[in-house]
């Protein structure tokens, strides 16, 4: 008997360009490949600044416009965030409530409780962390490293921090990313009953397979022949690009490494955002102060325009390349290239981490923190089995494991290119992530209609001035 196909709503704030975009897109794509008919709803999506499958009509997005902004003078973003969730939540509830059977919902809960009791609808909530505690400060498992906030700020946060944990629990599923986010939720998020599902993100493989255009001028500014070292992540303080550059300065002085290498700094780059703003700066300072050369590109159809330095060189070949907002086909000829050495992941506890699956699907070796998802994702030990390197978040650590890794036999670089290949895909493919939420999926449709009486324990059961713009 064939299953009944779905019809699954997905809600994401801001669909943009980052590691949670990325897994809503291929997770809707996922599903859609199983016959379900999907629809991604959001508050923000500029089709400049956005992956290629929401705007080129593979995925139905539906852009509401909010008439609140993401903050004022860069601050309250997380008050303003539920805002325009709740602007979206009323928007779903008075047009298109019966269109769907069951609702995803990612990052922000806010519109849980609201879906199921206005709505009557299930819900499907995929943990990425607790915002509470990326608010809070630097998390290290077990401790929260908290910054020094005032009184207001925490007077600020209590209701936002209570909010997040009533609405999240109202879920009739919760899913997590990894291991280590499902852990870090039941020990935060102590009024919880059940433990989240753990299912891991999962990449279109052919995606990263298919051959790229060499001509494209937008590849052609990528593309080189000296040794490369890659870093695939958003320009936010938290990703902690400074360690790759660091680590390249000192590698850079070491007799065993080829000479006239470079570093390629790409990722997800918003002028909207303090925080972009702040780390790009700061990352061209750092580059400065090892006299490294640089130079700032973005692809020729992005709206985000790319900053002005007077020292960055026109230089074809600069030390660093600063990619903002690549293209899915820079991405793969990056990963592709076989002048690229080794696919750098730099942020620490991180929750799960797409880039470095994205590295091992194309065969190279990822150099990692020793802390977080990618412990879940990467293979270190014993070194038969292993697909990379996990390592302290130091500086001279790091170019010593680049350093490992340059010398490389050609047999030793062959055969870790295999098991990357084949870790990817036996267990971080997008099939594998859309087969294991189609089984949550349906888990809560057949709860059956939501009652008015068993509101508070979901987990234990057995639009004006909106504008909406169809792709």
């Amino acid at each position: 008997m064939t299953a009944t196909k779905l019809r699954v709503a997905f809600v994401h704030p801001d669909l943009g360009i980052g590691g949670a975009e990325r897994l809503v897109v291929d997770a809707a794509l996922g599903l859609q490949a199983l016959g379900h008919s999907i629809d991604i709803y959001t508050s923000h999506h500029d089709e400049k600044h956005c992956f290629d499958e929401t705007r080129d009509d593979t995925l139905r997005v539906h852009h509401v416009v909010p008439p609140f902004p993401r903050s004022w003078r860069g601050k309250f973003h997380i008050l303003f965030a539920h805002a325009r969730q709740l602007h979206l939540t009323k928007f779903l509830l008075s047009s298109c409530i019966n269109k769907h059977d069951v609702f995803f919902v990612d990052q922000l809960s806010t519109c849980i409780p609201l879906l199921r009791l206005l709505g009557g609808k299930r819900v499907v909530f995929y943990c990425h962390f607790p915002d509470k505690l990326l608010a809070n400060g630097a998390f290290v498992e077990g401790k929260v490293q908290r910054r020094n906030v005032g009184i207001m700020k925490r007077i600020y946060r209590y209701p936002m921090d209570w909010l997040e944990e009533v609405t999240t629990r109202q879920a009739d599923v919760i899913l997590a990313n990894s291991k280590f986010t499902a852990r870090v939720t039941m020990a935060h998020f102590t009024s919880l009953k059940t433990t989240p599902k753990v299912v891991y993100p999962g990449i279109n493989i052919h995606a990263y397979e298919t051959s790229v255009d060499m001509t494209d001028p937008d590849i052609v500014q990528v593309a080189s022949s000296r040794p490369t070292l890659l870093s695939l992540n958003r320009f936010e303080m938290k990703k902690n690009a400074a360690l790759a550059v660091e680590a390249f300065s000192c590698l850079r002085g070491r007799p065993t490494v080829p000479k006239g290498m470079r570093l390629v700094l790409a990722g997800g780059y918003d002028p909207r955002l303090e925080d972009n703003i702040r780390t790009l700066n700061n990352l061209v300072d750092l580059a400065r102060m090892h006299n490294l050369t640089f130079k700032l590109i973005s692809p020729s159809k992005s709206s985000a325009r790319v900053p002005s330095f007077p020292d960055a060189t026109s230089h074809t070949e600069p030390d660093i390349l600063f990619l903002l907002n690549f293209t899915t086909g820079q991405r793969s000829a990056l990963l592709q290239a076989p002048s690229t050495v080794a696919l750098l992941y730099t942020p620490a506890n991180e929750h799960f981490g797409i880039g470095p699956v994205e590295g091992m699907i194309c065969g190279l070796p990822v150099l990692a923190c020793d802390s977080g998802g990618p412990t879940e994702s990467i293979v270190d030990t014993p070194l038969s089995e292993r697909t990379g390197w996990l390592c302290a978040p130091d500086p001279a650590v790091w170019a010593s494991a680049l350093e490992e890794i340059f010398q490389l036999s050609e047999v030793e670089r062959t055969a870790l290119m295999r098991r990357c290949k084949d870790r990817a895909r036996s267990m971080f493919g997008m099939e594998a992530m859309a087969k294991a939420m189609d089984v949550s999926l349906r888990e809560a449709v057949d709860m059956g209609a939501v009652r008015a009486d068993n509101m508070g324990t979901p987990m234990t059961e057995g639009v004006s001035r909106s504008v909406e713009r169809d792709h």
